[in-house]
């Protein structure tokens, strides 16, 4: 599985857009790490691989950010919620069948509603400005 070190925010997002670029509709990307691990960078940076131009930000108290364009990402914040059933709840089915990209953070606390099939992105913080991440199920382009 390929680890990458990124430096700063900016690169941290470069590698989302890479990774998303080349994300086919449907993709399912599981993000795993800590608060303030660079989740939401990364999903910025994906929203911009897909050649979206719109504001990310973290759907924390929403659950649930759409970002529309010629592709469509749509960003998942599981933080509040307690498992997979909640998830069922707010019609996490209806999303999968639109054929979006779905970025999910905090999947740890959604794991039974996957498949076997998402792409796992695991981000470690290494310092204020670094950070290891993890990238399982896909390549960059």
């Amino acid at each position: 599985m390929p680890t990458y070190i990124t430096n700063s925010e900016a690169e941290t997002e470069a590698l989302g857009a890479r990774l998303a670029a080349g994300l086919p509709g449907g993709s399912v990307v599981a993000m795993y790490g800590d608060l303030g691990a660079g989740k939401t960078a990364f999903v910025r940076g994906m929203a911009r691989g897909m050649g979206l131009d719109c504001r990310v930000s973290s759907p924390t108290f929403t659950i649930v950010n759409e970002y529309l364009g010629e592709r469509e990402l749509i960003h998942f914040d599981m933080y509040r919620l307690s498992g997979a059933d909640e998830l069922f709840d707010i019609g996490w089915e209806d999303y999968l069948a639109r054929g979006a990209v779905c970025a999910v953070e905090w999947s740890e606390n959604v794991e039974d509603a996957f498949f076997g099939d998402e792409v796992r992105v695991s981000i470690r913080k290494l310092s204020d400005t670094g950070r290891e991440i993890t990238i399982e199920g896909a390549e960059p382009c």
